[in-house]
């Protein structure tokens, strides 16, 4: 795939209540370094804030589109929403809890640009909190042995196991990987239109994973740079809604066992899902005697078992 001696990127976020987040995204990539790419469109998808998320953005210092929705579409058809109003040489889905260092984004352009890029259609960030520590991000992939060990916590307790996860990497060097975190999701335009988008029947919550699988499926490599650093508050907006979280979470899993998976291997991973996983968190949940997440549990269990029957038999045509 070639572009242009000076490559366009069009940045596309997804915002649901985020705030003065939102407000500090955007100006730092008002900020950042623009020499070595021309900045298309910056597209802000308000899926149905209520607070004041929108008020005094930048549009002065961007090429500021903002798309307001009615409902909460959720955050990969969001996403699809912002991209069909672009037609940059490159596609940056950005949290807004995230701000990009000055040369963070003409980094990630110019290495996808480069020969040593050129395997790759996607591009991820190094991500850092407040304190500048490091958000160990990167997974594997997904395999049905590496999500049963995440589930039940096995990759936590157990050294010799490994989940798809990549906790004990420090992500000090930058590496081929299978997958990079959503937050700073940089891809080739042609490849996403190929792809599809995101599959949207994942609401929120491993559409990036399941977009990953597809690119390196596509025979496509993924690069994480430990050289475009981006902080990243994490968790977001989505620490409003706990018990909404972790069922949204549940969802998308038993979602993307039933699509990658063949179906003996799904079951393997539902019935770890609901029969192993419920009483694991709520144990954790009354030894730290917080009769709070014990309830959001139980909430986001009884949401997910309700929509059983959407998940193993999703409508429409699965996304390939």
């Amino acid at each position: 795939m070639t572009v242009a001696a000076t490559p366009t990127l069009a940045i596309v976020i997804v915002n649901w209540n985020a705030g003065p987040q939102l407000r500090a995204c955007l100006q730092a990539v008002a900020a950042a370094d623009q020499t070595r790419f021309s900045l298309q469109r910056v597209v802000v998808v308000d899926n149905a804030s209520t607070d004041d998320s929108l008020i005094d953005l930048p549009d002065d210092a961007l090429p500021l589109l903002v798309v307001r929705n009615a409902d909460n579409r959720g955050f990969g058809a969001a996403c699809n929403q912002g991209a069909r109003l672009c037609s940059a040489d490159f596609l940056l889905f950005l949290n807004p809890d995230t701000q990009v260092e000055a040369d963070a984004l003409g980094r990630a352009v110019a290495h996808l640009c480069s020969t040593d890029g050129a395997p790759a259609g996607v591009c991820g960030a190094h991500l850092l909190d407040a304190h500048g520590r490091t958000h160990r991000h990167c997974a594997r992939q997904a395999t049905p042995r590496r999500l049963l060990a995440h589930l039940s916590g096995i990759d936590r307790l157990a050294p010799w196991t490994s989940g798809y996860l990549m906790r004990r990497w420090d992500h000090a060097e930058s590496r081929t990987v299978d997958h990079v975190m959503g937050a700073f999701y940089l891809i080739r335009r042609p490849l996403f239109d190929a792809l599809g988008g995101f599959d949207e029947r994942f609401f929120v919550y491993l559409e990036d994973l399941d977009l990953s699988e597809r690119v390196r499926q596509a025979g496509w490599a993924i690069h994480y740079r430990a050289d475009v650093r981006v902080f990243h508050k994490g968790g977001g907006t989505s620490e409003q809604i706990k018990a909404r979280r972790l069922y949204y979470s549940l969802n998308s899993r038993l979602r993307y066992a039933r699509k990658h998976f063949n179906p003996l291997e799904a079951a393997g991973i539902w019935a770890g899902t609901l029969l192993l996983e419920p009483p694991l968190r709520l144990g954790q949940a009354l030894a730290r005697g917080s009769t709070d997440q014990a309830s959001e549990t139980l909430q986001a269990y009884r949401w997910l078992l309700r929509d059983l029957p959407a998940c193993w038999h999703p409508p429409g045509t699965p996304v390939q």
